[in-house]
């Protein structure tokens, strides 16, 4: 399989964890879709630019703030929540969940996917 293969399996399989995933995508810091799982809708491209804007302000802000290198960002919104997770030196994982999702869960299989993200793209 290729590598497009092999990260397109690790976001279905992310996917396939947990039915609160309704959306996900690896992204690279610089604002490009590497691969997705995008319902119809989506703008891959729009979704890629505002991912590493938010990339960029939480790396900053953490290491402003001597919080360190940043793992992951959360947005809750009153229809979910969007957790950005890093998976790479140069990628990062974008999920988009229902509100109902259970957190822990979620955090536990993007990290998983996140480790299978990193290994695929070094």
């Amino acid at each position: 399989m290729s590598r497009t293969d092999d990260l397109n399996k690790a976001l279905s399989d992310l996917q396939a964890s947990s039915a609160d995933v309704e959306a996900c995508a690896v992204v690279s810091e610089d604002g490009l879709i590497i691969a997705s799982s995008l319902p119809q809708g989506f703008e891959e491209n729009h979704i890629a630019a505002m991912s590493a804007a938010m990339l960029s302000m939480g790396s900053r802000t953490a290491s402003e703030l001597n919080r360190g290198k940043i793992e992951q960002l959360f947005v809750k919104g009153e229809n979910g929540y969007v957790i950005v997770m890093y998976a790479g030196p140069n990628a990062a994982l974008l999920s988009m969940t229902r509100k109902e999702a259970k957190l822990g869960l979620i955090f536990l299989d993007m990290s998983r996917a996140a480790d299978e993200v990193k290994e695929i793209l070094t």
